[in-house]
């Protein structure tokens, strides 16, 4: 057992763990954790009990109604005359009583056994389940760290490039206006410097 392990199974003892494969809940869980091959073997295992548990159940009530309608039948045929048939068939009901008995018992003592094994495959699942889960936040705790670190590399390396565009949009306003200043807006026509800083930066801020 690991140690991981030993710890959950600590938390888990004397608290009231509803029957996994019941709980809608669960069932969600695992649709997003993907298979595991663990928690689909014990998955069986708690449905297996839980089946027999209930066909044990319909059983017991099977047998009761047979038994009930065996019953009928000997007190009707107390009421025939005695003959060897007569003997015959109340020979056969009795033992038909008996062995029905004996089953009803053989079933009763086996639905004490159930409930133990029940919770025992649950507490199992649970322990899987949990298992499944600490792992998964594990690693999603870790891709998060990293996401969160290539996020703050790249506000970085984006607030350095929005200061470098700003620089040179600053240096190129102000080269313009020299250029401007000292030849004139008429040479800077024949040179063809047809460039409006304004209409740059309007440009650079709808990404055209």
């Amino acid at each position: 057992m690991s140690r991981d392990d030993e710890i959950f199974r600590e938390a888990l003892v004397g608290k009231k763990i509803p029957i996994l494969t019941l709980d809608n809940q669960w069932h969600k869980l695992f649709t997003q954790t993907g298979d595991n091959a663990e928690i689909h073997r014990l998955e069986e295992q708690v449905n297996d009990l839980l089946k027999r548990q209930g066909k044990l159940n319909t059983e017991i009530k099977s047998l009761n109604v047979y038994k009930k309608q065996i019953m009928n039948e000997i007190v009707s045929i107390m009421e025939l005359p005695d003959s060897p048939a007569k003997e015959k068939k109340m020979t056969e009901n009795k033992q038909e009583i008996e062995e029905t008995n004996r089953k009803i018992d053989d079933y009763n003592d086996e639905l004490l056994e159930l409930p133990k094994q029940i919770d025992d495959a649950n507490f199992n699942l649970m322990l899987a389940t949990m298992n499944v889960c600490y792992k998964k936040i594990k690693q999603n705790v870790k891709n998060i760290d990293e996401i969160n670190k290539w996020i703050a590399d790249f506000r970085g390396k984006l607030k350095h490039q929005i200061l470098a565009k700003q620089q040179m949009e600053i240096y190129n306003d102000e080269l313009y206006s020299y250029m401007h200043a000292i030849f004139g807006a008429e040479v800077i026509e024949m040179f063809d410097m047809k460039y409006n800083p304004k209409n740059v930066l309007n440009k650079n801020k709808d990404g055209v």
